[in-house]
């Protein structure tokens, strides 16, 4: 509990706070009656306009000669404590504690006012006709984004706190009479078995509450794009906004949701649709394509046409490798260029992915290391992986690729055909918040192929997915306006 003697709850709390040089404290008289006090912040943490206009100011010129004690009116958010584990909290997150001489307790003034950062264009998630803002690492400005899009009483949010050394304020924003209540239990349960030091960003939460850890596809969406979100919330899904992360996830999620992106919907649905299905292309080239090089050279080369396979004969004339060396030798260099593209500043990280893959490519030809068909497929196969709209899930395309063509060298198309088998399976058998990761596949759900490999047109498109569990099911009118027709 703290004492009614200012100076020796200074020194208390001090001794909160051992070897921290930001800690502030600032000793005055408050009032005509000159009453020794004491206001104590951490530097950096805190916004010094408000302490100097809407605190000390106010407590040194404006408090009533008759009440030296009264805490300055002119700041919303004051609280009061007593005891020190609340102070030390309250210090901790960048409030402002105010001690008087004879008093007992401390008010605690919202002073918050750390570094951050301008609301920017996402950086991974590119738009040409959304919206160019993107979530930042402050919590309450992204709840802010998304409440600009949904100005609704049934917008509710959940707060709760992660982490023990390091505690994370972590927001659950739904619609209530949309999304389903079980959905919400089982997203609240998982994430109060959270027991860690601290969770940094979204990506450590999403690790923590998915259903299946070892599975290389993403079960949750993550995304920078405050549009993006509001279109998934819309659906019937869940928003979970994490303090300092500049992402939020999205849940539950299907497979098809990776494929879906926010300008879908900003133009026309033929033209949607047609780059949809170039997205599910891309990825059975960026997964496969490597694979079945290896298949058809090494098993399979009575399937190539006689002009083509003399050219591959020519080409691998000179090639000491097998395929199977030779493709994952030409996917690893290309795995290390896109790392060193990603890690380098931009203007030498474009550099190293445009010079350093011509010239590592031609030069590998020319040394006989690698044959020309294998550089035609590894950049088919980079080319396909970047189409993707989801970072998360061209990763674990990038991934998969390697087992594929271990599969392809060992049995050939037989081998790639039992691959795909058992990622198929793997894919029906997964699990977002419990439920089918597959659908509207499997299970099968012809009301939300509206808007799996192509998209119907929006007014075409009357209910909410399934695979979201919505426990409203229609979301927008029968007609559709229609214009002059005469």
């Amino acid at each position: 509990m703290l004492n009614h003697n200012l100076s020796q709850n200074i020194e208390k709390a001090k001794e909160l706070f051992p070897a921290a040089p930001d800690l502030v404290v600032f000793r005055f008289a408050a009032g005509s009656q000159q009453t020794p006090a004491a206001l104590l912040y951490l530097d950096g943490l805190n916004d010094k306009n408000s302490i100097n206009n809407h605190i000390l100011y106010p407590l040194m010129y404006e408090v009533p000669d008759d009440k030296p004690g009264i805490p300055a009116p002119t700041i919303s958010g004051v609280r009061t404590v007593t005891a020190w584990s609340d102070l030390e909290n309250a210090i901790l997150h960048g409030e402002s504690a105010l001690f008087l001489e004879g008093h007992s307790q401390a008010w605690i003034y919202s002073t918050q006012g750390w570094p951050q950062r301008a609301i920017e264009d996402p950086q991974l998630e590119s738009s040409l006709k959304g919206a160019h803002q993107g979530f930042v690492e402050t919590g309450k400005q992204n709840i802010a984004l998304i409440r600009r899009y949904i100005a609704n009483k049934e917008l509710r949010i959940l707060e709760h706190t992660l982490g023990q050394r390091g505690q994370s304020k972590v927001w659950i924003m739904y619609l209530n009479d949309v999304a389903h209540p079980e959905v919400l239990q089982e997203l609240t349960t998982r994430m109060n078995k959270v027991d860690v030091d601290a969770v940094i960003n979204t990506g450590e939460l999403a690790e923590y509450i998915e259903d299946n850890p070892y599975s290389p596809f993403p079960q949750l969406i993550t995304t920078e794009r405050p549009d993006s979100a509001v279109s998934q919330l819309l659906q019937g899904r869940f928003i979970v906004i994490v303090d300092r992360s500049p992402s939020v996830i999205i849940a539950p999620a299907t497979f098809t949701s990776f494929f879906q992106s926010v300008d879908d919907y900003s133009m026309r649905w033929q033209i949607a649709s047609f780059i949809r299905l170039l997205r599910f292309i891309a990825f059975f080239i960026a997964m496969l394509l490597p694979a079945l090089y290896i298949a058809v050279i090494s098993y399979n080369y009575e399937i190539i046409p006689l002009q083509l396979l003399l050219s591959i004969a020519e080409s691998r004339s000179k090639v000491p490798f097998p395929p199977l060396l030779e493709a994952v030798l030409m996917e690893i260099t290309l795995e290390m260029m896109r790392e060193a593209g990603i890690r380098l500043p931009a203007p030498v990280g474009q550099t190293i992915g445009i010079v350093g893959g011509i010239v590592i490519g031609q030069a590998a030809v020319q040394a006989g290391v690698v044959s020309n068909i294998m550089v035609i497929v590894v950049a088919s196969t980079a080319i396909a992986s970047f189409i993707l709209p989801s970072y998360d899930m061209g990763t674990a395309v990038r991934l998969l690729r390697f087992p594929m063509m271990i599969m392809a060298s060992l049995f050939g198309m037989i081998g790639i055909v039992i691959g795909f088998v058992a990622l198929i399976a793997h894919l029906t058998a997964l699990e977002s918040l419990g439920t089918p990761y597959g659908s509207p596949l499997a299970p099968f759900r012809w009301s939300d192929m509206k808007d799996t490999f192509i998209r119907l047109p929006l007014w075409n498109m009357m209910k909410r997915p399934k695979s979201a569990r919505p426990i409203q099911d229609i979301r927008i009118g029968r007609k559709r306006p229609k214009g002059d027709e005469s």
